[in-house]
């Protein structure tokens, strides 16, 4: 009983120091584990404080606009909505028209023009092929700003100056657009177009009737890339239009900054209400967005 006693005691003081360094190691790894979302929440309050500044100055009444504080005083000021809309000597609803129908056609023809190159890349063999297809994303290198005096001569040119198509045709077919379309039909199995073609389905046929179909996802994801950026564009619809009634949503707003002051309250609410339709575009569309970017790329 004795000889139990005496052996019993070293192994009781042995696992008490043993729990102790494996309650630290969890503690440890607990604490580890945390880093990254430590690291992620700060990262995103960073991000979204010009977000929340710009909803603040939106709300900030008459008077107040200079102060540097979160919340407005001595109230929210959420007229300043409406009177961004009817601001005077503005025309917000035919510049949010112009800025939709600009975006919507661009769009669609953004879509068709893409998927049909990416698609000739992706699937057709033809001598130069590789060499074309560098050179289509060396223009990526490029930017807008060295092009931009071509473009406007060309413009000009066409007598498309203070017309839709002045601001939709250039940079419709992008090189961006054809990799993004490229890459993921690279993934789509020839043996898929063999198939039709065996059993004498067109060349046309195939892209409307195979390809699409299947490339759903990237044609989502460029489609809403596509319709953001031309819906927030702003130089290229400086350069070609002129005429306030032919204005975008991103020039009107620019109406609220004078010579001498600037209204930012209202600057911030008109900039709110511009990016509704991006917002609800991009929640409505975000499963077909994800997949499409996880899934380009994969082959090729």
């Amino acid at each position: 009983m004795a000889m139990g006693e005496f052996t019993a005691a070293p192994m009781a003081r042995e696992a008490a120091p043993r729990g102790e360094i494996e309650d630290r190691r969890s503690i440890g790894a607990a604490l580890f584990r945390a880093v990254p979302y430590v690291l992620l929440g700060a990262v995103s309050i960073f991000m979204l404080f010009p977000f929340v500044w710009m909803v603040s100055t939106a709300l900030r009444p008459a008077g107040h606009q200079s102060e540097l504080t979160l919340i407005p005083q001595p109230y929210l000021a959420f007229e300043n909505f409406a009177r961004a809309w009817t601001y005077p000597h503005t025309l917000f609803n035919q510049y949010a028209i112009n800025s939709l129908v600009i975006a919507v056609v661009s769009t669609v023809l953004a879509v068709a023009l893409n998927s049909l190159a990416g698609f000739a890349f992706a699937k057709y063999k033809f001598p130069g092929r590789t060499v074309l297809f560098y050179l289509v994303l060396a223009t990526l290198m490029v930017p807008f700003q060295i092009t931009m005096i071509p473009t406007y001569v060309t413009v000009a040119k066409l007598g498309l100056i203070n017309n839709y198509w002045g601001v939709i045709l250039p940079g419709t077919a992008s090189a961006f657009g054809i990799f993004l379309v490229r890459q993921f039909m690279q993934s789509i199995p020839d043996e898929l177009l063999d198939a039709a073609r065996i059993d004498g389905c067109s060349e046309f046929g195939i892209f409307a009737r195979i390809i699409v179909p299947l490339s759903g996802t990237v044609l989502a994801v460029l489609a809403i890339l596509t319709f953001l950026y031309r819906w927030n564009d702003y130089l290229l619809p400086l350069l070609v239009l002129n005429r306030q009634q032919m204005f975008t949503l991103p020039i009107g707003i620019t109406n609220f900054i004078g010579e001498y002051q600037a209204e930012w309250s209202l600057v911030m609410a008109a900039s709110l209400i511009s990016i509704v339709p991006t917002v609800a575009l991009f929640v409505f569309f975000q499963r077909y967005f994800v997949s499409g970017i996880a899934m380009t790329g994969m082959k090729g």
